[in-house]
């Protein structure tokens, strides 16, 4: 790619950001993660959990899960600053220039899916309320997200400070309600569920509510001016973040049996809040997915990420309402087919360092070893019956990245 081009990529898809550029302090980097974690879809997966577990295996699940998420997004963060590069360009270190097709696809589509989630999420319940077409309100939701997804990181972190504030008092205000409606917290959640969710799926669904998203915080990390920036904003937002959500979500589920979060602020006489707090809290979240879906795009087209960012907005946008009705399928889906691509990346930062350095390129086109982690990773993710799906992959994937690595600097 020419340096005359690159230089005119704003949002430096194809080339890592240099030292001068990483500009953002931990406000405005916690702004970017906490508006991407404050989403709605994470409180309807709270209310899935309120509605199918007792408080204890909630509590379990919520703090199990985002803890994985913490760390694990953590590290990412931390990466992301330090070298100043995207997910996919991290991934042309790790997989090589060709392998790195593999993460990138991988994220990009979860992230489309994502988008469409979110718009659906919100253009079916104002359509129920407004009796408004539900495809017209699809388009126009689809539309208006993908325009400011187009602006980039600037539109990220304006549109983060207005949600940010408005989805944790309207949270605050549903918490409250449901405590109030059966008479204390002690109430709040079931000791026998009609129908139970296991502790291990209750944790796949805490950690698939975000473990795709969170693959890609180098993307929103590497404009941070210090790795302790980045880190900090990183835990709080996926750790601290994703728990309000889920708090927000299922005790509102558990009080109404409901788990969908529009439904339940509807029940709670919300309507005209719920509406305009949780679109534009969908709307921040659905600009940071389809942003590192763009990336990914960028990175197998190698081309600037903006055109693509157009392309990928339609395509959320058309199969919206398909992804909305198939919301927990999905959310499992994620939980075992993208933790291997994050795991692969921080291992083998660690233990090539010197492939990182500002400026160099990737040395090889194809890495085989990385390839067949993830691809064994995901598999053992999906398809393995006990366990917590998002561990499982995650330890496979490492253990063989580990064996095919030292293998191949042994022969090297």
């Amino acid at each position: 790619m020419k340096t005359e081009e690159k230089n005119h990529d704003s949002e430096y898809s194809l080339s890592a950001v240099p030292s001068h550029m990483k500009l953002q302090g931990l406000f405005s980097v916690m702004v970017v993660l906490v508006g991407f974690t404050f989403f709605t879809p994470s409180m309807t997966a709270g209310g899935t959990l309120g509605v199918g577990m007792n408080g204890m295996n909630f509590l379990l699940s919520m703090l199990l899960g985002n803890a994985f998420l913490g760390i694990y997004c953590g590290i990412l963060g931390y990466i992301g600053q330090e070298t100043g590069m995207t997910l996919d360009l991290l991934a042309r270190r790790s997989f090589g220039s060709i392998g790195s097709y593999l993460p990138s696809a991988l994220v990009s589509i979860t992230q489309i899916g994502w988008f469409g989630v979110g718009v659906a999420m919100f253009a079916i319940p104002v359509a129920k309320l407004t009796g408004i077409n539900v495809w017209i309100l699809i388009i126009a939701t689809g539309a208006v997200m993908t325009s400011t997804a187009f602006i980039g990181i600037k539109a990220l972190a304006v549109l983060g400070t207005i949600a940010v504030p408005l989805i944790a008092i309207l949270g605050i205000y549903s918490v409250n309600w449901g405590i109030n409606e059966v008479g204390g917290l002690a109430n709040v959640f079931s000791d026998n569920p009609q129908t139970p969710i296991t502790l291990t799926t209750g944790i796949a669904i805490v950690v698939g509510s975000f473990i795709s998203g969170g693959t890609a915080t180098p993307n929103f990390t590497r404009f941070a001016k210090t790795p302790s920036n980045a880190v900090t904003a990183t835990v709080v937002a996926f750790f601290a973040g994703n728990s309000v959500m889920m708090i927000f979500g299922a005790v509102g589920g558990a009080v109404t049996g409901v788990p969908d979060i529009f439904d339940i602020l509807i029940l709670q006489g919300l309507a005209l809040p719920a509406v305009i707090t949780l679109g534009l809290n969908i709307w921040t979240t659905n600009n940071n997915a389809l942003y590192t879906a763009g990336l990914g795009g960028s990175n197998i087209a190698k081309i600037p990420m903006k055109p693509l960012v157009l392309v990928e907005g339609i395509i959320g946008t058309l199969l919206a309402q398909w992804l909305y009705n198939n919301f927990v399928g999905f959310l499992n889906l994620l939980s075992g087919m993208i933790p291997p691509v994050g795991v692969v990346i921080i291992a083998h930062y660690f233990l090539h360092r010197e492939d990182y350095e500002f400026g160099k390129e990737e040395t090889s086109a194809f890495n085989l070893g990385t390839v067949i982690s993830v691809i064994t990773g995901s598999l053992v993710g999906m398809f393995l019956p006990w366990g917590i799906k998002p561990i499982n992959s995650l330890i496979v994937a490492l253990i063989i990245f580990i064996i095919s690595d030292r293998l191949s600097s042994k022969k090297g």
